[in-house]
């Protein structure tokens, strides 16, 4: 895997964390747990889940829009 590859999938973990945060700033411990729950604890961090919200165009909206339905469903798996 090329180093720009590994550069992307990082922008998109960033982008998609900095949406949630800023979006949940109320919210931001649970917004921490579900970004853990969703990459996994600190020894089994993968970025590259993030990849999953994204289309073959890389629109940054439309991913944008499938994490919010993702994180509304998983932050409420959190509270629960």
């Amino acid at each position: 895997m090329g180093l720009g590859t590994k550069n992307r999938q990082k922008q998109t973990a960033d982008i998609c964390k900095h949406h949630l945060r800023e979006k949940y700033r109320d919210k931001l411990g649970l917004v921490e747990e579900f970004i853990v729950e969703f990459e996994g604890a600190r020894k089994n961090c993968d970025v590259t889940r993030w990849g999953k919200l994204t289309d073959i165009k890389d629109i940054k909206e439309e991913m944008l829009k499938r994490l919010d339905v993702h994180s509304r469903s998983g932050l409420i798996r959190v509270l629960i």
